[in-house]
């Protein structure tokens, strides 16, 4: 599994890449602990899923790779161990390039999909940060 990880973590590297985003050294050992560790929300998304969709792909890494920047380890516990407003501040950043990857790869039924979901999280995620909500009548 190890093996299959490195190499869509190498091709989600370079389709991060296509959109001018930097992805280094994830690694597929931190990449698993990531995907596989302890969480605070109710997300029901698998590795399993992750691997087989190249933007959630996208999503992933790009959060992995934004935490590793920040020098927070990344283990099982990064997650239930980083504070709430870093941990939504790198899923908003991967939302936005996992959203410009489906742009450019014209694939407007996932930015339709993604959207929708991301909808329900601004308005009713009860573990984001009051800091971070929305404000004003719309989203």
């Amino acid at each position: 599994m190890l093996g299959e990880m490195a190499g869509k973590i190498e091709k989600t590297r370079r389709n991060l890449g296509e959109i001018g985003y930097s992805a280094e050294g994830v690694s597929p050992n931190e990449f698993h602990d990531y995907m596989t560790g302890e969480i605070f929300s109710d997300d029901k998304i698998t590795l399993e899923d992750v691997l087989g969709n190249e933007f959630l792909m996208v999503h992933e890494v790009s959060e992995t790779n934004d935490l590793k920047k920040m020098r927070r380890p990344i283990d099982k516990r990064v997650i239930v161990d980083s504070p709430r407003h870093v941990i939504y501040e790198v899923h908003f950043t991967a939302m936005e390039l996992e959203l410009k990857c489906a742009m450019f790869k014209k694939d407007y039924s996932w930015l339709i999909f993604r959207l929708e979901q991301h909808k329900c999280v601004l308005e009713d995620d009860p573990n984001m940060p009051e800091s971070l909500r929305p404000r004003g009548e719309a989203i």
